[in-house]
């Protein structure tokens, strides 16, 4: 019998990581979910950030700080002042305006399709989120802590709505102008008793979704955006205005 043929053993073709990217990617990452966390237009600041400051915090060189800048400021997250800085955007209040009735339409879309395709279960998180703050009467009276805390489930119930949809592009669409609807919700939740007509017209949403009734869905998911609109058009002239810079830096990644 011959010898058996020797053969080199198989390698496997794998490029050299590009580590420089992976930073980027982790940078990027990191900035992105701090800015969209931020209450950008809860004070009259531009917040400015830092490069040294997020380069210390992040635990990475300046370099992947600046390709992730880069990256942000083509998404329209921040903007680029020669010889001042890279500065969050804030939207004016016709800009806001403007994307709140987009948003409208889109929020109002993924409503009609949730009466269609959401499960039951997902539409009893959504009872349960609202449930916890029924009969708070005037959310005012409640404290700051309290209406803190029908903040944060006012911005889960439109993120929920969203991801109920089904639609991955709808998503998609909104996800960039999610930093400042959830930033501008977030503010005048506290204005003029919003919380309580919030909880109200939240609660008339669910009944539709429950009925699976997408043109109710649609309609009154569309009529509760477009109030946030009325009201920012009322009430929104704070928008406008812009004292010294903040300058902002993430201690970590």
């Amino acid at each position: 019998m011959p010898d058996a043929i020797s053969h080199p053993d198989p390698t496997l073709d794998m490029p050299r990581l590009d580590t420089s990217t992976s930073f980027r990617g982790l940078a990027y990452a990191a900035l992105k979910r701090a800015i969209t966390a931020m209450d950008i237009y809860d004070h009259a600041h531009e917040i400015r950030l830092d490069e040294r400051r997020l380069s210390e915090g992040l635990g990475v060189s300046r370099t992947p700080i600046r390709e992730a800048m880069t990256l942000l400021e083509q998404e329209g997250f921040v903007r680029t002042r020669p010889r001042r800085g890279i500065f969050v955007i804030r939207k004016t209040k016709r800009e806001i305006v403007e994307m709140i009735t987009v948003m409208a339409a889109l929020e109002s879309m993924a409503a009609r399709l949730a009466a269609e395709r959401a499960c039951d279960a997902d539409i009893a998180e959504l009872h349960g989120l609202m449930d916890a703050f029924r009969g708070d009467g005037n959310s005012q009276s409640n404290g700051g802590e309290r209406l803190a805390e029908y903040s944060d489930a006012n911005i889960a119930f439109h993120q929920a709505i969203i991801r109920m949809s089904g639609c991955a592009l709808l998503a998609e669409m909104t996800e960039n102008l999610f930093i400042h609807m959830r930033a501008i919700r977030k503010i005048t939740i506290h204005q003029d008793n919003r919380a309580a007509r919030s909880i109200t017209d939240h609660m008339r949403i669910i009944e539709a979704l429950e009925r699976r009734d997408p043109e109710a869905a649609e309609r009154l998911a569309r009529e509760h955006t477009l109030g946030l609109a009325a009201h920012v058009e009322q009430h929104g002239d704070f928008l406008d205005a812009t004292r010294d810079d903040a300058v902002f830096h993430r201690s970590g990644p």
